[in-house]
């Protein structure tokens, strides 16, 4: 009997970018659902995510190319097809003999000719769109809505919003963070320690699967810490985690206490309560309080001033996460923004209810967005005196070499 064929990953990708294209659902499912669905190896799951994040990613600038060999319209799947090709060409590097036969053999008979001109053209003109890509508008070169450049721009000046830029079009780094209650027995020589950051490490290579089951390692960008550490847990105390899934935090904040808190770990999606679950109960906290809340609704009750301290780490825009979201630059809009400010601030009103006289709230964001910010901690210190802000900090993920972040430390001074 023979073994099944091996899939086109190239025909995955392409299937998945035209799915992307008409909305409702993100890259990262894509490479979920068809990794399972056709059960690719670790390596044809890599490249099907390689191709569809890169053509993402790198969209503008490939459109723009793809203008310039062959002017006009094309019809949506075709150009999803072109830009896959040229993706391949010039950001995944790939042979170039490969990548135009292997994308001209997946076009209908009607287009193989286009589609292996435009392609080979491309190859002719390579150096000449190399060279010219920092000519162009920041918004192309770096393919980033225009509407976000310019906001960018009039926020933190041109120079540091073009390393930003340059840098969120990179692949990103995985980075994991040892668990100190349950370390591993031993480092792999490939996990590459961060200097100066004790217990974290980057990856390289297939992920580690029995660390991570284990619960001896968690992968979590560095900028993470940063909430933790303003919160600064303390053996013995009571502490909400009110956004909690996937837990990532909540297992900072344990281990930072030693294992010794009384933690509730709340959220507003049920289905995300199970992997909190399993992800706390790997951590070391398998009595964590897990328990379903909106904090979009009052404070229940039975929480009001009885917290020592409260992360509040809100949903948010995912503006300082560009790189390794790649789907967030193109969903996101300034209404959008301001429609999650209002959120934010209705969260944070609701949660602060939970803090006792005299304890601590970190409100946290991964967005850099002054709206979804520190406008957000100010118009709540000006509505509740008993509050004041000890320090906040903005991660820029370009100057961090990490995901960008927000993190405000306030204290509840009666």
């Amino acid at each position: 009997m023979s073994s099944p064929a091996s899939p086109n990953v190239r025909l995955l990708a392409w299937n998945s970018l035209c799915r992307w294209g008409k909305g409702g659902i993100f890259a990262e499912t894509l490479v979920s659902r068809e990794s399972a669905a056709h059960a690719l190896s670790r390596a044809d799951r890599a490249l099907l995510q390689a191709l569809l994040y890169d053509t993402l990613r790198h969209m503008a600038w490939l459109d723009y190319l793809r203008l310039q060999l062959r002017p006009g319209a094309l019809e949506e799947k075709l150009r999803w097809l072109v830009l896959l090709g040229l993706c391949q060409l010039f950001i995944l590097k790939q042979a170039e003999h490969a990548a135009v036969s292997e994308t001209v053999r997946l076009a209908p008979a009607r287009a193989k000719g286009l589609v292996n001109g435009v392609l080979r053209n491309a190859i002719r003109r390579r150096q000449e769109f190399e060279t010219g890509r920092h000519t162009l508008s920041p918004s192309v070169c770096f393919s980033t809505p225009s509407w976000l450049v310019r906001r960018w721009m009039q926020e933190f000046g041109e120079q540091e919003t073009l390393s930003m830029l340059a840098w969120n079009i990179g692949t990103p780094p995985v980075y994991a963070r040892v668990n100190p209650l349950n370390p591993p027995t031993l480092i792999p020589a490939d996990w590459e320690p961060l200097p100066e950051l004790p217990g974290w490490f980057r990856l390289k290579g297939s992920l580690p699967l029995p660390e991570l089951k284990a619960g001896q390692l968690y992968i979590a960008d560095p900028s993470t810490r940063y909430c933790v550490q303003m919160l600064a847990p303390q053996a013995g105390e009571r502490i909400l985690d009110a956004c909690a899934a996937p837990g990532g935090k909540s297992a900072a904040m344990l281990a930072a206490a030693g294992g010794d808190l009384e933690l509730v770990a709340t959220d507003a999606e049920p289905h995300r309560l199970v992997s909190l679950r399993q992800n706390l109960a790997r951590a070391g906290a398998p009595n964590a309080l897990v328990q379903l809340h909106d904090w979009q609704n009052p404070c229940p009750e039975k929480w009001v001033g009885k917290f020592d301290a409260v992360l509040l780490d809100v949903p948010c825009s995912n503006s300082g996460v560009l790189q390794r979201r790649v789907d967030a630059r193109w969903r996101l809009s300034a209404e959008e923004i301001s429609r999650l400010a209002t959120l934010q601030r209705a969260i944070l009103e609701s949660a602060c209810r939970a803090v006792r006289a005299g304890g601590r709230l970190v409100y946290s964001t991964c967005s850099i967005d002054r709206e979804e910010d520190r406008d957000v901690v100010d118009s709540f210190l000006a509505r509740h005196p008993e509050f004041s802000l000890e320090r906040d900090y903005l991660a820029l993920p370009h100057r961090e070499e990490a995901d960008g972040a927000y993190a405000a430390l306030l204290r509840r001074c009666r």
